[in-house]
Order: structure tokens, then sequence, then C-alpha cells
């Protein structure tokens, strides 16, 4: 008869290193792509979701109506403006710590979304009234994601 062997996992044994037992501790899920996979993505989804933003904010400036150069020209400015803060931020916040990190998504996303609000034949009270709700609701959710999902000290738990 044939029995598995001892794995180190489990219980604790006085006088193991602490940097074997935390490097068992730590599992990764496999990378189903490479690293150049994954540095187009971080400028291809950007990019993509600043022109989906662009057409947002330019069918939302002309309600309807006739598409015009000025229309087209806010469409692009805006997109262009999306995609570049997203990929600040994409670059930045990793380094920062949870709270700022949600803190900054959150008046990104905010702004975003009353700027494009702005944009349609509402008043300036409630567009920023929606844009509130807009920016409390992802922070709560963001900063939900952080605290359950890092350490102490930024670093991905999970």
């Amino acid at each position: 008869m044939a029995q598995a062997a001892p794995t180190g996992g489990g219980v604790h044994r006085p006088g193991r290193a602490p940097e074997r037992r935390a490097a068992e501790e730590r599992v990764r899920t496999p990378d189903v792509f490479d690293a150049r996979v994954h540095a187009l993505s971080r400028i291809i989804v950007p990019v993509g979701l600043g022109l989906i933003y662009g057409y947002w904010v330019s069918a939302n400036s002309r309600s309807g109506g006739p598409i015009t150069g000025w229309n087209l020209l806010l469409g692009f400015v805006s997109a262009l403006v999306f995609a570049a803060l997203s990929m600040t931020l994409l670059t930045l916040t990793p380094r920062l710590p949870k709270e700022l990190h949600a803190l900054l998504w959150t008046a990104f996303v905010g702004c975003a979304f009353g700027f494009a609000y702005s944009q349609t034949d509402k008043t300036m009270l409630r567009t920023v009234l929606m844009s509130l709700v807009v920016s409390a609701a992802t922070f709560a959710a963001l900063f939900y994601h952080y605290y359950t999902h890092r350490d102490a000290f930024g670093r991905r738990a999970r």
C-alpha cells in the first residue's frame, strides 16, 4: 500500500525559519499571458476605455442632434485626457497606501462621471449631486476591496 509523502504545512513547529513558512504560505495563481501581453494591456485598455468615454461625452453633448466638428473634437480630447489620466493612475497608485489609492481612483471616477453628466441638459446642482453619489459608491467599493485584498503594508494578500 502506498502512502502520501508528508508535506510541510499546517502545524506550526518551533524552530522553523519564518522566511520558509512565508514562502510556503504564498500561493500564486498561474500567469496565462506573458509580460509583453501585460505591458500592451496597460496601454490598450485605457485607450479603449478612453474612446468609449469620448463617445459618451460627445453623445451627451449633442443631445441627439447632428454631429459637428466641435462635437468630434470634444470627444477625441475627452478620450485623450481620460486615457492619459487612467494610464497615470495605473502607474502611480500601486505604490501608494490603500486609502490614498482608493481616494485617487474615486476622484478620477467622480470627475469623469461629473464631466460626462454635465454635458447633458441637467442643472449643475444635479450634476454635482450625481457625481458625489457615484464617487461615494466608488470609494466604498474600492476601500473595501483594498482592505480585504491587501496586507498592512499595501502588498497583495491573495
